[in-house]
């Protein structure tokens, strides 16, 4: 005990002492004070509807409850655009259930708290655009990603467990880059994170992860812990995809990608022994889409990727987020081992058809037909159980057309036999992917016209048919 409280004395007296400590210090305040006007606290809102089981249950003993409760749930964001008042967070943030939240409240540094409209989202890199109509904003200086550094400082700012808690800065070092497989749920995921033992807690999810420079190199996304709260292992979106992914979807409406057009897994020890292979790195083809680039290119499956250009590849996951980010049209060398030899291949990479909830125009209801349908994603695969051809890795979903989420009861859509969950894929002779495809073939009909529109139930198709 006595040698504790020496030690705890010394270090006292040198760090007290030392300059060096006090300008560290003065740097960490001096960079929250800078930034914490950019940060901001989020508040979603959504009605859900109360299960009629329960409902009847308690109507039955004489208690009456609600139809339906409103629930809110609380994140944080990051102003990038002071000018166009657009704020960086999470997509599970302001999406929930299949559907983005009802009402959205950002709160800003000085109390003042705005409505806001999404302008964007991308399931794929979990990352969602609001726009506020508000004066006097400022705006986080942006740094660059790829220049990150394990073992460097780094600052947390966001809002942990509540409202009340705004604003709470946390600080620690950067564990590890190009962190993978962290979220789990649905197939189609573009992850890259940076790793960060500062403390980030729910409610933190949107805020930012700055560096020494004051700039920000991360929106923080997510934790791995068992009881939901700190544990030393947070995980950030790297700056330079979300600048990517904010530019695509305010200019464009959704993000632009490449896609190579294979399924894949990564190497494992079976696989290696099998294969007799030299090395666990890369990834091994397990099909080639027909008409693909990979197709055009001469890809077989069984071929081992293990380089992107002058890249190494240790797994699928880096193919897939170097392939979606490159141009579209970008000719690529692949180098690949097939039957134990070293092979170079170029391939001419496409643009990737517009995948999941991208835009704000992700729904759409008819109201005349009594139906809502909504782009396809990983959510609604999951909730309506919509069976998708699949492996490991995808860099491209073999999905296409939009699902049916609400029927009115009685309704054109109900008498017609559609079904929730069914995925629409063609609407007369045109195969659709989207809701835009969906709404410019409806509104080619003229009056009292029959539609004839193909379905995906299960695992079987059938035509149903739609009267405009």
């Amino acid at each position: 005990m006595k040698k504790l409280i020496i030690s705890i004395i010394t270090i006292s007296f040198v760090y007290g002492q030392n300059p060096a400590f006090q300008q560290f210090s003065t740097l960490f305040a001096d960079i929250v004070e800078d930034v914490n006007q950019s940060v901001v606290t989020i508040t979603a809102k959504k009605t859900y509807a109360t299960n009629k089981d329960i409902r009847d249950f308690y109507r039955l003993w004489g208690r009456d409850i609600p139809d339906s409760y409103q629930g809110k749930s609380l994140g944080s964001g990051v102003i990038v655009d002071a000018d166009n008042g657009y704020v960086i967070t999470n997509h599970h943030v302001v999406f929930d259930n299949g559907k983005p939240v009802d009402e959205i409240i950002i709160e800003l540094m000085d109390k003042r708290m705005f409505d806001a409209e999404i302008i964007g989202l991308d399931e794929g890199t979990d990352l969602a655009i609001l726009k506020i109509e508000a004066d006097n904003l400022k705006s986080v200086k942006v740094g660059d990603s790829d220049k990150v550094r394990v073992g460097e400082w780094v600052l947390a700012i966001g809002s942990p467990f509540s409202a009340n808690l705004s604003h709470t800065v946390t600080a620690g070092i950067v564990s590890a880059v190009g962190r993978d497989n962290v979220m789990t749920q649905g197939g189609d995921k573009y992850q890259d994170f940076i790793q960060t033992d500062a403390a980030i807690n729910p409610g933190n999810s949107g805020g930012a992860l700055l560096n020494m420079a004051g700039e920000l190199i991360g929106i923080n996304a997510a934790i791995i812990s068992g009881s939901r709260s700190s544990a030393g292992v947070g995980f950030a979106i790297p700056s330079n995809i979300v600048k990517k992914v904010k530019d695509d979807l305010v200019v464009k409406g959704y993000v632009v990608r490449s896609f190579l057009g294979i399924y894949m897994q990564d190497i494992n020890e079976d696989i290696y022994e099998a294969m007799e292979l030299q090395s666990m790195r890369g990834t091994i083809i397990g099909e080639v889409v027909p008409g693909s680039p990979a197709d055009k290119a001469g890809l077989e499956e069984s071929d081992i990727i293990v380089g992107f250009e002058d890249q190494k590849i240790n797994n699928g996951s880096e193919l897939k987020n170097l392939v979606s980010n490159s141009i579209p049209g970008s000719k690529i060398k692949l180098k690949i081992l097939r039957s134990g030899k070293n092979e170079d291949i170029y391939v001419v990479l496409e643009e990737k058809s517009v995948d999941g909830l991208s835009s704000v125009g992700d729904t759409y209801r008819d109201k005349k037909f009594g139906l809502t349908v909504a782009n396809i994603s990983d959510a609604l695969i999951k909730k309506f159980d919509i069976p998708s051809k699949s492996s490991s890795w995808s860099d491209g979903s073999d999905l296409k057309g939009v699902v049916v989420t609400e029927i009115s009861s009685g309704g054109v859509a109900e008498q017609a036999g559609f079904e929730l969950g069914d995925l629409i894929n063609r609407v007369g002779q045109k195969k659709i992917s989207n809701i835009n495809e969906f709404i410019n073939e409806i509104e080619q009909y003229e009056e009292d016209k029959k539609i004839l529109v193909l379905v995906k139930r299960g695992r079987a198709s059938r035509f149903l048919t739609l009267r405009r």
